[in-house]
């Protein structure tokens, strides 16, 4: 890309210098009503030339400067969006560990389920052999 830039730059200038050469005739500008200069075709061609490099200098270096700010900005929200991040996962770890804790309280699954098989045994009880044992105590108290 250099050996392009350069190339273009050279052309450019020989072009420039041939034109010269060849345009040695004066030339009157007026730049404002009343306001004239009488200057060659060349010079004034080159100090146009000037101008322009320069009105082209300032918007880069305006463009660049707003590039800039871009990015500065952005690079800001990246890092608001890390530290956001951050708390966040912070957050959830917490919440978790909340709810470890809370699940931890309560009693556990294998726990449970034994209290409802011992439910179950007591009330698959036969029925007959629950009023035998009444009428047994029945029966003894009676004797007492």
């Amino acid at each position: 890309m250099r050996q392009v830039n350069f190339s273009l730059i050279f052309v450019f200038g020989l072009v420039m210098v041939f034109f010269t050469l060849q345009n040695t005739a004066p030339t009157t500008v007026h730049v404002f009503p009343g306001l004239s200069r009488t200057l060659p075709l060349a010079a004034l061609l080159l100090v146009v030339a000037g101008i322009g490099a320069f009105i082209a200098r300032l918007f880069a270096a305006w463009s660049g400067m707003l590039k800039n700010v871009e990015t500065l900005t952005e690079v800001s929200t990246v890092e608001a969006q890390k530290v956001r991040i951050q708390e966040l996962e912070s957050d959830l770890n917490r919440y978790r560990s909340t709810v470890e804790t809370q699940l931890g309280l309560l009693p556990s699954a294998s726990s449970a389920n034994e209290q409802d098989e011992a439910d179950e045994e007591e009330s698959n009880v036969d029925p007959d052999n629950e009023s035998d044992n009444d009428s047994q105590t029945i029966n003894v108290d009676a004797e007492s």
